[in-house]
């Protein structure tokens, strides 16, 4: 119930500041340009894949831009402290967060069903493709909160907090890819395991796979760990 309230608190600050109204504007106009350009091209086959793809890279800026205000906006204004006084787990303040940044960028992406209408009128794409590929930008974005989450638990830095977050979401990808490529069997499976973009393969073809389900879930539960640690040790401090 508790965590409820923080995500509606969260959610509903997001459309209270300037920032979030920015953000969803420009995910809007972004969010036309890229269909424009990718789904819409005469003599193609009706599909959003280029859509999503487009948009599984674009996470990489959009969701620090998110996340980068979560905590660090607490630890600026001194509201931090009597959040993690009052009788609050800090899994419950994790989870609120997270879920008020996941709402909000659902709330962004709901405008955009539109655009599957648009194709239903024009041409009956196959709605299998496209299902699948709103459940990978969920699952995607909410991992990435979830890192920008933790490294705004860090800093009290929103900037510092959004470059951190987008730094080490790209060295992330590549460094997985290229250690996969100088690491023997088996461990370059495992390191290609850690590739999110070899995982949304399978997205982008209309297939969820339960086992990236599960990566995605408890990828963002261990960053999610990880913050409530942070948050912890605030609190003993």
């Amino acid at each position: 119930m508790r965590t409820l309230v923080i995500a509606r608190r969260e959610l509903g600050s997001y459309f209270r500041t300037a920032l979030g109204w920015v953000l969803a504007a420009l995910f809007l106009l972004l969010s036309g340009l890229v269909f424009a350009a990718s789904s819409l091209s005469p003599g193609e086959p009706a599909s959003m894949r280029e859509f999503f793809t487009v948009w599984w890279s674009l996470l990489v800026i959009v969701a620090p831009a998110i996340s980068m205000r979560l905590l660090a906006e607490e630890q600026r204004t001194g509201t931090l402290e009597p959040l993690l006084t009052s009788p609050v787990a800090e899994v419950e303040v994790v989870a609120g967060k997270l879920l008020g940044a996941a709402g909000f960028l659902a709330c962004c992406l709901a405008p955009t069903l539109s655009y599957v209408a648009v194709l239903a009128w024009l041409a009956g794409p196959d709605l299998g493709p496209i299902v699948a590929g709103y459940v990978g930008v969920m699952l995607l974005g909410t991992l990435y909160l979830s890192v920008g989450l933790l490294f705004s638990a860090l800093t009290a830095s929103q900037t510092l907090a959004f470059l951190a977050t987008m730094f080490f979401l790209l060295l992330s990808e590549v460094g997985a890819q290229r250690a996969a490529a100088h690491l023997p069997a088996p461990l370059d499976a495992a390191a290609l395991a850690l590739s999110v973009n070899l995982r949304l393969g399978d997205f982008a073809r209309g297939v969820v796979d339960s086992q990236h389900v599960v990566f995605f879930l408890a990828a963002t539960a261990w960053f999610g760990g990880l913050t409530a640690l942070v948050l912890r040790t605030r609190r003993w401090a």
